[in-house]
């Protein structure tokens, strides 16, 4: 199960990105924790080391590419590969539970309590003025694309602030999406926005309320998100000690707070897997990308690109080579 954390700057997500990893990941089960937000701080959350940081995904684009890329005889090389290129026969698709593959054994690195971290690395000077930040995204909308996950795995993304997500069809590549929420005006703003846009492509987005401190910050966001609030989050003594860089435990958690983050994985757990709608989307936005712009870049048609006997799902596991 993939999901998605998203919200306004300082709403608390990568926090909360953490946590919910943390927690799923000591209930067993492999978990893949992947910072896609352009300030790059879930590892510090995790508590990983500046220097044990993983490979950025987005300096290696082209090496995921020719991996992925396999024998699939409609993909011509790593440089017509885009974010967009969907899996075809012949790719190879990654699995949780096989994390020998080179994607997860070169750019994922274990974390203190268990899930597994992957990075689209930071802006680098040679960036600035020059690229996109989507450039770097686009490795995780790859690796979502050629990921084959079922029950009791899961994929836990810090995304981008604000609605900047729907930029690309990452958006659309996920089980479920958390909002995270500040009971403020600006929190239920980004809610809103993102609600509209995500309403038109089936995507299930529930509420998190972030730092709220009693009944009257519960009953505001109640009376602006009706029932997509689906649980609260109160200030929290032990996640303030942690943002500190003070030693932490999921069991320093307040019992309320724990019982959230169960909330979160109960309620992510009962999504149910729809690989029909997956594989529509992918299409869908692919032929968008390939028509507005990744053609021109390729100088193909990358139409081409989409093999129409694929079937998306655990059906077509190609194992590493």
């Amino acid at each position: 199960m993939r999901v998605a954390f998203v919200g306004k700057g300082g709403s608390g997500k990568t926090t909360l990105s953490a946590l919910f990893a943390r927690y799923t990941a000591v209930r067993g089960g492999p978990v893949v924790a992947i910072d896609a937000d352009i300030n790059q701080h879930l590892g510090m959350a995790l508590g990983v080391e500046d220097g044990a940081l993983p490979r950025p995904m987005g300096a290696h684009l082209t090496e995921i590419k020719e991996y992925l890329r396999g024998d699939n005889p409609r993909v011509s090389s790593a440089a017509a590969m885009v974010k967009t290129t969907p899996p075809g026969r012949g790719s190879r698709l990654l699995d949780l539970k096989e994390p020998a593959d080179p994607v997860h054994a070169r750019y994922a690195v274990a974390t203190p309590d268990g899930p597994r971290l992957m990075v689209t690395g930071p802006f680098a000077e040679d960036d600035l003025g020059v690229a996109c930040y989507h450039s770097k995204v686009g490795a995780v909308e790859l690796y979502l694309n050629h990921l084959v996950d079922g029950a009791g795995e899961y994929v836990v993304v810090d995304m981008t602030a604000g609605a900047d997500s729907f930029a690309s069809g990452l958006f659309t590549r996920f089980d479920l999406t958390f909002l995270v929420a500040e009971p403020t005006r600006q929190g239920v703003g980004v809610y809103r926005q993102y609600r509209d846009y995500a309403a038109d492509f089936g995507v299930p987005v529930a509420v998190v309320g972030n730092k709220v401190h009693g009944p009257r910050d519960v009953e505001f966001l109640r009376e602006h998100v009706g029932q997509d609030l689906l649980v609260c989050v109160e200030h929290s003594a032990a996640v303030r000690a942690m943002e500190q860089g003070r030693p932490f435990r999921l069991e320093d958690l307040e019992p309320a707070n724990a019982e959230a983050l169960g909330g979160l994985l109960r309620h992510l757990d009962a999504q149910e897997k729809d690989w029909a709608r997956f594989g529509r989307q992918a299409v869908q936005f692919h032929l968008k990308n390939a028509e507005a712009w990744a053609n021109r870049a390729t100088g193909e048609d990358l139409a081409a690109q989409i093999d129409p006997d694929f079937v998306f799902g655990p059906t077509r596991v190609s194992l590493p080579r």
